[in-house]
């Protein structure tokens, strides 16, 4: 928004989530339905998208969940958003199915997948990261309060466009240009800031 605050509604699912990562982490079992039902969709998305399958898919995502509970304690709230490291999670997963050769058709080619990111970044890495995060961030600002909303829900909160196209009551169509108008100017306000 353009004073600087964001969904609450969006603030209010990330930080249950968060929570909900770490009760899991200490054993909580309850937390891991509350996880599921906030993650599943999105979840399933990146893994049929990868597999072109909807059983492999499925199976894929019950390999998430019976990992996370496995590994939920690796999960650090400093370096990523829940749901940024869940879907890395899916897609590991998905990516390792592939890798097996196990996988009916429909599947893309493992070497289509983007490369995995290292859990390990180098510290010139982190930097570049941090001054990309913030030159996006300042020209998120300059968007006009709708579609920095809308920019956000879709790109850092995980919202598909046709929830978003709900939630404003306006056709998916309308909701697809507003957000490609944004994210044109946005792209022109980093190339600026990259030229300067």
């Amino acid at each position: 928004m353009a004073d600087g605050r964001t969904d609450p509604a969006a603030d209010i699912a990330r930080e249950r989530l968060r929570a909900a990562m770490a009760r899991l982490a200490d054993g909580d079992s309850a937390a891991l339905e509350e996880i599921y039902q906030a993650t599943r969709v999105k979840l399933f998305g990146i893994c049929l998208r990868i597999l072109g399958d909807r059983k492999e898919a499925e199976d894929a995502l019950q390999d998430v969940y019976i990992n996370l509970w496995q590994k939920a304690d690796r999960y650090d709230p400093e370096r990523a958003s829940p749901i940024s490291w869940l879907a890395t999670f899916a897609r590991n997963r998905a990516i390792d199915r592939l890798r097996t050769g196990k996988v009916r058709g429909g599947a893309v080619p493992v070497e289509e997948a983007l490369p995995l990111p290292d859990s390990s970044p180098l510290a010139d890495v982190l930097m570049v990261d941090v001054e990309q995060n913030a030159q996006i961030h300042a020209c998120i600002q300059g968007l006009d309060e709708r579609t920095q909303n809308h920019i956000r829900s879709a790109f850092f909160d995980g919202f598909t466009y046709a929830e978003l196209a709900e939630r404003a009551d306006v056709p998916l169509g309308t909701m697809k240009s507003w957000i490609r108008r944004g994210l044109q100017k946005l792209r022109a306000c980093l190339e600026a800031s990259e030229a300067a």
